[in-house]
């Protein structure tokens, strides 16, 4: 296994701003900085044109006024869309975020970042390169991004392209086969949904010297009972009551 520090923080700020903003903005990088969290995880794909941009679906329809596959769209197209409206008026006009611009965003606040290849489904290889090395030329001079993913072929594709950068595996259901999954990806990291997590399997993936991120934990009593495992990293949503300094 992987012999990379860990230097992220006990507390990631989920898409950004958690509940707080419209995921995967900007603006909700900015109210997560406002809360004073110093790590946020978002979503990253190609569009047709092979811009990097954020979303957390396939669709457009769910986070914007748009509709249908985002990665069939050129980005002049999607760049025209309201990310934010559907949240709240306050965010009428929020643009969709290109990765470029959140790296800038992130040094502003002194961030640090978790990204989650998220790639179209059939452009899994693609996009894990093309994140990758955008990652590693933007993010220069701060810390290294952290580079998650469900699918293992984004993952591999990342591990080829910058094999100095960390990556974790994202799992939603429990695989007896992590061992050799997160050994053959040379993860730092595992990526677990906190469902999936007990002491014995927390103890269990520790001593393999993998770091563990949970996803989503919204409960503090929960989040402490995480720590209390040895979880490295709470992903949460409700990033005022889960705040940087939890413990």
């Amino acid at each position: 296994m992987s012999n990379k520090q860990w230097p992220y923080p006990n507390i990631v700020a989920h898409r950004g701003g958690g509940k707080l903003a419209p995921e995967n903005t900007l603006a909700a990088i900015d109210v997560g900085a406002r809360y004073g969290h110093t790590m946020i995880e978002f979503d990253a794909k190609l569009s047709q044109d092979s811009e990097i941009f954020l979303l957390h679906d396939d669709t457009l329809d769910r986070t914007s006024d748009g509709w249908g596959i985002a990665g069939d769209l050129p980005w002049h197209k999607l760049a025209q869309l309201d990310a934010g409206s559907w949240f709240g008026a306050a965010f009428n006009g929020e643009p969709l975020a290109l990765l470029r611009d959140v790296a800038q965003r992130c040094r502003r606040h002194n961030m640090m970042a978790n990204i989650e290849i998220k790639p179209t489904s059939g452009a899994e290889q693609e996009t894990g390169r093309a994140v990758t090395l955008a990652a590693r030329e933007l993010w220069q001079g701060q810390t290294a991004p952290l580079l998650s993913s469900f699918s293992y072929q984004a993952l591999e594709a990342a591990m080829t392209a910058a094999p100095e950068l960390p990556r974790g595996l994202l799992l939603d259901a429990w695989r007896d086969d992590w061992r050799a999954l997160t050994a053959a990806l040379d993860c730092v990291s595992i990526h677990l949904n906190h469902r999936l997590l007990n002491a014995a399997r927390a103890a269990e993936l520790k001593a393999t010297g993998l770091h563990i991120l949970v996803y989503t934990v919204n409960d503090p009593a929960r989040a402490r009972e995480l720590l209390g495992w040895g979880v490295d990293a709470i992903c949460t949503d409700r990033i005022d009551i889960i705040g940087p300094d939890f413990r």
